[in-house]
């Protein structure tokens, strides 16, 4: 099985990078999208990164356009967009596949690890909690609200393991 540290990727502004820049933290990884009716998620990702960044909370951003062609925009624009209405100051990444004919590696590692590996993304926002010792402990629908309870509580749980 890959180790999710191990896998290439590269940020929003096209930097060399992997989830090992990240060793020791509890990261929500979360494929997004600019154009979608969850698209305001973005503002309570952020608001999660400010409450547990200092705790040691990365929130991840992957924009994905496989979903209703909600992520049409080039890494530039997404960035602009990201930044200019919800402030968006995590870490985002370029835009990569997350379901289907060439899937990203990450994504591809991600589903096998979580706890429903048969199931592909759903949707725009799906939200992959890792731990700090680099392991899936949690999957969490894009209906999951940054703000629910549920999510929380799993972030603080994940926080918690030394």
């Amino acid at each position: 099985m890959t180790a999710l540290a191990d896998i290439p990727l590269k940020t929003i502004r096209g930097a060399d990078a992997s989830l090992a820049d990240y060793a020791g933290k509890v990261l929500l990884i979360v494929n997004v999208a600019s154009k979608c009716g969850l698209t305001p998620q973005y503002e309570g990702l952020e608001e999660l990164y400010r409450a547990y960044r200092d705790r040691g909370l990365v929130v991840l951003g992957f924009p994905a356009n496989e979903f209703a062609g909600q992520e049409p925009g080039n890494n530039a624009e997404i960035e602009s967009f990201c930044t200019t209405n919800f402030g968006v100051d995590f870490p985002m990444f370029e835009k990569i596949v997350v379901k289907g004919e060439g899937i990203h590696p990450l994504y591809t590692a991600l589903i096998a690890q979580s706890p429903t590996p048969e199931t592909e993304i759903a949707w725009n926002f799906e939200k992959f909690l890792v731990g700090r010792n680099g392991a899936v402990v949690a999957r969490f629908s894009p209906r999951v609200a940054p703000d629910d309870a549920v999510l929380v509580s799993a972030i603080e749980a994940a926080l918690a393991e030394g």
